[in-house]
């Protein structure tokens, strides 16, 4: 049971992460209300998983080779895009296509400035350390043993962010066209 602690640890701080309207539930929510179809609010999941999936990657990859992470400079380097975007999103100056709702590439990238910017890698640190670093045959592989059981970690973490995500934006598609049928 020691073993799996460290996984329960990912799955939940996974699923933490769905509850969470910063994580894209609401993004989602949004494309299956203004499509009037829940189906799309589960196809704007993907872009949202893969930017989250990416920026959790990277710190879990930096675990895996024993890199240090300087959460500061992370989360610096992630505002200062979200400004940036925002400066140039808000001038006029962008040309209308640009202004326009994001398609998937624009989700993704948002997702993974969202989920660079709020540190989500950085909370599965603590249980990532046990699985990587930890006196597991995994370990004694070398640093690709670690890095699989890295890669995994953000598997089953992503899985439990994106089926929270999922029945939060469900509910909220299927709440609003209830409202909107009864009005």
């Amino acid at each position: 049971m020691e073993s799996l602690w460290p996984w329960l640890v990912v799955a939940g701080v996974g699923a933490l992460h769905g509850l969470n309207p910063a994580t894209g539930w609401m993004w989602a929510a949004a494309w299956g209300v203004r499509s009037k179809k829940r189906g799309q609010a589960l196809r704007a999941l993907v872009p949202i998983a893969a930017g989250h999936a990416a920026s959790v990657a990277l710190v879990a990859a930096a675990v895996a080779f024993g890199m240090s992470v300087d959460r500061v400079v992370l989360q610096l380097v992630a505002g200062c895009l979200v400004v940036v975007f925002a400066v140039l999103h808000f001038s006029g100056r962008t040309p209308k296509a640009v202004r326009a709702p994001a398609g998937h590439a624009g989700l993704a990238l948002w997702s993974f400035m969202m989920a660079t910017a709020q540190g989500a890698g950085l909370m599965l640190v603590p249980a990532l350390i046990p699985l990587c670093m930890g006196e597991t045959a995994a370990r004694e592989a070398g640093a690709s043993g670690s890095l699989m059981l890295a890669l995994a970690a953000v598997g089953v973490h992503t899985a439990a962010m994106l089926v929270v995500t999922a029945l939060v934006a469900s509910g909220v598609c299927r709440g609003v066209k209830l409202i909107l049928s009864n009005s």
